[in-house]
């Protein structure tokens, strides 16, 4: 809120005292209309007012769930249904709810057509299955059914060495 500027000739040290009153009533005043806009965003508003926008926005609190994990679905709730359906916005939903990277795979010849392999790490699997479960329950093609599978790096040693052998066929014959 903007400084109230009294003209020079109403200066003085009780109007002084008297502006500064008012400066200080009219911030209190802003922060009382301004309370019911800052309800609205789901990382700084009130638990109880949380589950109410979680509610409008169709979101479900699971057992166990942490409150930062609760308030980031919350408020990425409708960027994420725009992005449910396709193979790219599931991974952006994933990014966005911090699971990490994962490897969508679709139609693959050896397996049925509606099977998708999510393809994650074990951390990222163990970290969260509930989450996974969720999200595609919510957001993931209608008529298909994901499989889980993880992707485990192997540190493999490779010892390379310079084998310069010569080779000989003899042949006897009597």
């Amino acid at each position: 809120m903007p400084k109230f500027e009294l003209p020079f000739w109403l200066s003085g040290q009780e109007l002084t005292k008297l502006n500064n009153a008012a400066h200080a009533w009219w911030t209190k005043v802003e922060g009382w209309m301004q309370w019911p806009l800052l309800q609205m965003d789901a990382e700084k508003c009130h638990l109880n007012i949380l589950d109410l926008l979680a509610w409008q926005r169709d979101i479900t609190r699971f057992r166990g769930e942490p409150e930062t994990l609760y308030r980031l679905r919350v408020g990425f709730a409708f960027i994420n249904s725009v992005d449910a359906g396709s193979t790219a916005g599931l991974m952006r939903i994933l990014h966005r709810l911090g699971v990490g990277y994962v490897e969508i795979n679709e139609r693959l010849p050896d397996r049925d057509w509606d099977v998708v392999l999510l393809k994650l790490s074990d951390s990222q699997l163990s970290d969260n299955p509930h989450l996974l479960r969720v999200i595609v329950q919510q957001y993931g093609r209608t008529c298909r059914r994901y499989d889980f599978v993880t992707i485990t790096p192997v540190i493999v040693h490779l010892a390379v060495a310079d084998f310069n052998d010569d080779q000989q066929s003899l042949i006897a014959t009597l």
